[in-house]
């Protein structure tokens, strides 16, 4: 059926809501919203809800793919490529080929091609889950660079291979030359085009200053990248990759202050709707899921054999991980001296963020249209649900307790960086007034003035040290709560000048933004 304002209006405050409720009982939304459409998707009288797969590949993959892209850091991606390619290419072959084999030759008995088509929709694991997570949690930064990394690339891989599955159900045939040269070819034409975008993109909006058609700029370029790439038939999603890394490359140098401050809070935004509802939607399928496979066989051997798959898509991630951590290093001694062993403990984190999500299902939702076999089309997208709903709710609840529980803390390298960085650009900044007093071009007092700032800025820089329990501070907790109160004094200031018909609402807006700015700096 055709989906009504009022059900999507309907949706969104159901997103809402359990989001709060996520945050109030401390679990990610992500995994509450899946429980709660599945809730949903049993009260009687509802409308069913079918999640189009067109919908989710143009409409939905776009933009969260983009903003993950844009914001992600190319210095640490590029450092991280080895285990990022292992993740996104050679953990997503071996989980097809894995799953692929023993859905054909263990308890399900599939055919084949079937069978491969099946490993390779649940192949890519989705990073938002694990990302809700990790985000509330202090891990080490290299943990959080390689997940987000991998579901960056790892969609690309499993498309491909879902593709080349898909033709060889059809027609019988399958050849591995063939399919390898298409990867190449479809990974490098998705990037090249994607590159192309994010040129054409930073000229246009090096040349503006106008932020909201800068933004609306930036919300069209994930479409323009991924929609003309797949129609001349290369990889979309590494179309929005590749544009995506280019403009976060770029960005600091052609986006001034204005635009940044605006377009961030509109990303935010998308990226939780987009999320909630593409959530939301995975619950809401379990009806028609489940009446299509209650035609095809016995549901609980059906769950059965969905529980063994689901298990077995969990410990192949264990095993390659692993395998992929260890065995290189103990092989390449220039690689033990380059990159040193890990310890057990991260890389057992890096293993346990396997859940999937809303590209997986989105694929098994595309077959009807692709296969003529209705009986292995269903229990296809049978086992895809399954096997999202157990790892996402599984090891998406277990993700916290396992990470406390393994004591894997951040070592508080970013925020080094950040501080070391903060005190180079004081003292260049004092270097310059420096400067600028010689010329005696400004007035002395004025220069005086914004040099006892800096200092005062300097002093808090050197004085800062590392919290036993957290992460390093660039401020001291008693400096932030003196300053809150300050900003407290002020808002209640300006509010009763405001009630007292002194001030207008214009310039109570204009002072509240400049607090609100300072409250956001002390909030990062």
């Amino acid at each position: 059926m055709l989906v009504g304002l009022d059900v999507i209006l309907g949706l969104l405050v159901a997103v809402a809501a359990l989001a709060l409720l996520a945050r109030k009982i401390s679990v990610p939304y992500p995994i509450l919203l899946v429980l709660g459409g599945l809730v949903l998707a049993l009260i009687p009288g509802l409308p069913a809800i079918k999640l189009s797969p067109h919908l989710v590949f143009a409409l939905f993959l776009p933009p969260l793919l983009y903003p993950a892209a844009l914001f992600t850091s190319w210095r640490d991606f590029h450092a991280n490529l080895r285990p990022i390619f292992l993740l996104a290419v050679g953990l997503v072959v071996f989980t097809t080929c894995s799953v692929g084999w023993f859905a054909h030759s263990g308890i399900v008995g599939l055919p084949l091609a079937a069978a491969f088509v099946l490993g390779a929709i649940i192949s890519p694991p989705d990073a938002v889950a694990a990302m809700a997570v990790l985000e509330r949690l202090h891990v080490p930064r290299r943990i959080v660079t390689i997940i987000e990394g991998e579901s960056l690339v790892n969609d690309a891989t499993a498309l491909v291979a879902y593709a080349f599955a898909i033709e060889a159900l059809n027609t019988g045939s399958f050849s591995l030359t063939q399919a390898g040269e298409q990867f190449i070819l479809v990974s490098a034409g998705g990037i090249g085009f994607g590159l192309l975008i994010g040129w054409l993109a930073s000229h246009v909006q090096r040349r503006l200053d106008d932020p909201p058609v800068q933004i609306t700029i930036s919300i069209l370029t994930p479409f323009a990248a991924y929609l003309p790439a797949d129609q001349m038939g290369v990889s979309g999603v590494l179309a929005v990759v590749a544009a995506g890394l280019y403009l976060g490359w770029r960005s600091p140098e052609i986006i001034n202050s204005r635009m940044r401050l605006q377009a961030g809070p509109v990303w935010e935004m998308i990226e939780f709707l987009l999320n909630g509802l593409v959530f939301i939607l995975i619950g809401l399928q379990l009806k028609e899921v489940v009446e299509d496979i209650s035609k095809t066989g016995s549901i609980p051997k059906l769950c059965w054999e969905a529980a063994v798959i689901s298990l077995l898509v969990i410990v192949v991630r264990f095993i390659w991980v692993f395998a992929a951590t260890y065995l290189p290093r103990w092989m390449s001694k220039k690689l033990r001296e380059r990159d040193p062993l890990p310890g057990w403990r991260p890389v057992t984190i890096v293993a346990w963020t396997g859940m999937r999500g809303v590209v997986s299902l989105a694929a098994a939702l595309a077959l009807p249209s692709k296969i003529k076999d209705a009986t292995a089309c269903n229990v296809i997208i049978f086992f895809t649900f399954v096997v999202i709903l157990v790892t996402l709710v599984l090891q998406g609840l277990s993700l916290p307790f396992l990470i406390r529980w393994l004591k894997v803390t951040d070592t508080g390298e970013a925020e080094h960086e950040e501080r070391h960085a903060r005190l180079k650009a004081n003292q260049a900044a004092l270097a310059r007034l420096g400067e600028l007093e010689s010329d005696g071009h400004f007035a002395a007092d004025l220069l005086q003035r914004l040099r006892v700032e800096y200092d005062d800025r300097l002093r808090q820089l050197e004085a800062c040290t590392p919290d036993v329990d957290g992460p390093r501070q660039l401020l001291s907790a008693d400096y932030e709560e003196l300053q809150r109160e300050a900003l407290r004094v002020e808002r209640q200031t300006i509010l009763k000048l405001r009630n007292e018909r002194l001030i207008n609402d214009h310039a109570l807006r204009r002072i509240q933004r400049d607090l609100d700015l300072a409250e956001a700096r002390l909030r990062q």
